[in-house]
């Protein structure tokens, strides 16, 4: 239903069947009790469970955790980290700043955009793959319409958190999915093609996220807070120097390219108006 109709069986109330809190009493979260029935549970698995639906195993759990955890770099050069340093040097506050800079983190080049773009590619080329369709056709069909995100880095090819991933991966027996074993494909695929072509973060955690049943909207959902604890270093140390200190240019650094230098002409003194 739309229109009139529509906002008339709106009004007035919230249907809902994610939760509801019934203030003094109890909340419901996807139909269970919050504090009586997940009141033990890990803060990522009621995240997750938010998200999914879905309950995750402890092996599960500690992949999806490291997923986080090895991304959490506290360096204020990088995009987002800058914007949660720079609200702690103009003494903003904690939510602002940090905020800021989740919301800086869906940049399309690096950032949230090659995560959700990664598990989407992958989860469509494995159902091609399914039907018959060759990987080396389904590539470079997608290379010729767009670039495919998970591979290449703008700094560097080589990505430096793949293997500690891929390590513990190893260690709880979830590095035998097909998407995974797919993405390295895929790699080999684009290397022979250009080099540079790695596979990054963003197609390693999002075949791992694919061979866990993550769909695309589960995986967005989830990456939000990947950068998340590497922030929080950043404002506080910023907020610690003396304000306004972060990163400042002199004008030496500025390449202006405007109206060349020019000479003021001062101001004619003219005497005061008589009193009438």
């Amino acid at each position: 239903m739309t229109g009139p109709g529509s906002l008339r069986e709106s009004a007035g109330r919230l249907k809902t069947w994610m939760g509801q809190c019934f203030v003094g009493t109890r909340t419901v979260f996807r139909g269970h009790d919050l504090h009586a029935d997940l009141g033990a549970m890990d803060w990522i698995e009621l995240y997750l469970f938010g998200i999914t639906g879905r309950r995750f195993g402890a092996a599960q759990l500690r992949l999806l955790h490291a997923m986080w955890v090895h991304t959490s770099y506290p360096d204020a050069r990088l995009w987002n980290n800058r914007v949660a340093a720079l609200a702690g040097s103009v003494r903003s506050t904690p939510a602002l700043g940090i905020s800021a800079a989740i919301g800086m983190s869906e940049a399309v080049i690096y950032g949230g955009h090659p995560f959700v773009r990664a598990i989407d590619f992958l989860l469509a080329a494995r159902r091609q793959v399914e039907q018959g369709t060759d990987l080396h056709r389904i590539v470079h069909e997608e290379l010729a319409q767009r670039r495919i995100f998970g591979y290449g880095r703008p700094i560097a090819s080589v990505d430096e958190r793949l293997p500690w991933l891929l390590r513990l991966a190893r260690d709880v027996e979830l590095d035998r999915g097909p998407h995974l074993a797919l993405a390295f494909e895929v790699e080999r695929i684009l290397v022979a093609h250009d080099e540079r072509l790695k596979m990054n973060y963003a197609a390693l955690t999002a075949a791992l996220a694919a061979d866990l049943g993550f769909s695309v909207t589960e995986f967005h959902h989830f990456q939000v807070p990947t950068f998340l604890a590497g922030m929080t270093p950043c404002f506080i140390e910023a907020s610690e120097r003396p304000a306004g200190t972060l990163f400042p240019l002199s004008c030496a650094h500025v390449s202006y390219e405007g109206p060349a230098k020019r000479r003021w002409r001062a101001l004619v003194q003219r005497p005061p108006n008589p009193l009438p």
